[in-house]
Order: C-alpha cells, then sequence, then structure tokens
C-alpha cells in the first residue's frame, strides 16, 4: 500500500501523449510512484504504433501537439474497434467549454487541465482500475 492508498493502481498500464518533455516527465514520475507502468509518447504517431503492442489500459493525451493533435489521435484511438473501449483522458492548457465538448465529440472520457496535481492525475485513472481494456 502506498501512502495514500493508491496500490489499486499498481500495474495498470498508462501512456501518456504530449509534446512537453515537462508534462510527459512530471505524469511519468507521478503515475509511477502510484505504481503504474508508464509509457510515453511525444506525438499521435507515435503513440499509435506503440498502443498497438502495448495495449495502455488508459490513455492520456494532450490536444495541441504537431503533426496529429489530441482530437485526432483520439478519434483514431475510438474508431479502432479493438481499443474502442480504452479510456481517453484529454490534457490541455485550455479550459474553454469548446475544447471540452471536442473532446467528447471525439469519444474521450475526461478532460484534464494542464498543469494538473498529483490527485487530478490520479483520480482521473481511478475509475479505470480493474476494467479489462
Amino acid at each position: 500500500m502506498t501512502e495514500n492508498g493508491d496500490s489499486v493502481l499498481a500495474g495498470l498500464k498508462v501512456m501518456v501523449i504530449d509534446d512537453s518533455k515537462t508534462i510527459r516527465r512530471t505524469a511519468e514520475s507521478l503515475l509511477k510512484k502510484a505504481g503504474c507502468d508508464v509509457l510515453t509518447a511525444t506525438d499521435g504517431f507515435e503513440a499509435l504504433s506503440m498502443i498497438a503492442d502495448q495495449r495502455p489500459n488508459v490513455i492520456f493525451v494532450d490536444i495541441m501537439m504537431p503533426r496529429l493533435d489530441g482530437y485526432q489521435t483520439c478519434a483514431l484511438i475510438k474508431n479502432n474497434p479493438q481499443f474502442k473501449a480504452t479510456p481517453v483522458i484529454m490534457l490541455s492548457s485550455k479550459d474553454g467549454l469548446f475544447d471540452r465538448a471536442r473532446g467528447r465529440i471525439v469519444g474521450s472520457e475526461q478532460y484534464l487541465t494542464k498543469p494538473f496535481t498529483k490527485d487530478e492525475l490520479l483520480n482521473a485513472i481511478r475509475p479505470y482500475v480493474g476494467r479489462a481494456a
């Protein structure tokens, strides 16, 4: 049992897709401390091949990325029958209603505003613990 009772997160495979090294490192560090297995990718293209190989349980995806943005990445994940059930949580520095709505339209389960706290990050994935991906 970790300090905050996060042992329920142990072994959960979480992917963080963000072009910001700082965000990837922060999320990876917080998730690893909670016992998660963490995969990181710098953009949607890199992530898509990794998702097929690694099959993460939960995916965090930044909205603003070069080449393939978060909305496009989420839509591609959700349009694939193999990964349709994989929860996708959008990450954004903008907290606008339009961005949230657009995230829902492409199939994301949640929307997390950056910078996020440890609790916000861990609480975002808790509902998906124990769900088969």
